[in-house]
């Protein structure tokens, strides 16, 4: 598409626009909720955050291979025998202890994402709640008596 065409495009789509304010929506949905969307309530945040809070701590528990079985000088039982199938000179040993080290690399980041995923629902959850009491409050003249719908509007134009 050259430029002159994009320019003569635009400007007829423009000339179709209703001055105004024209709100944007989703079309209904065919399975009969009505929403269209996307809808996610105080509740369905915490709830994921909960659950991510759980997963977190039950991973950290029972998926720490590197940590089991730990002796005096902190090696696991599994790095315990990457080693002593290492010293007897089996290729066994240092595969175990790279399989040990992807392991655990890999369980640390999904430790991680767990974490962030229940951190940030429960900001999320608080910073929408603070923004939704911020917005009330401005749409409340001093005497507690609601913005009307018209001066409302004003702030579209």
């Amino acid at each position: 598409m050259a430029w002159d065409e994009w320019e003569q495009l635009n400007s007829a789509a423009v000339e179709r626009e209703p001055t105004g304010m024209q709100l944007n929506q989703v079309p209904a949905d065919p399975g009969g909720s009505g929403t269209g969307g996307l809808v996610v309530n105080q509740d369905d945040l915490g709830a994921v955050g909960h659950e991510a809070f759980i997963l977190h701590g039950e991973l950290g528990k029972g998926a720490d291979l590197a940590g089991m079985g730990a002796d005096k000088s902190g090696a696991g039982s599994t790095m315990q025998a990457s080693s002593e199938l290492s010293r007897n000179h089996f290729a066994l040993g240092p595969a175990l202890g790279t399989a040990l080290s992807m392991w655990d690399t890999s369980l640390k980041t999904l430790l991680q994402a767990c974490a962030h995923i229940s951190n940030h629902l429960d900001y999320s959850k608080g910073q929408h709640a603070n923004d939704d009491a911020q917005i009330a409050a401005s749409l409340r003249h001093r005497d507690g008596s609601a913005e009307s719908w018209s001066k409302i509007n004003e702030y579209f134009k």
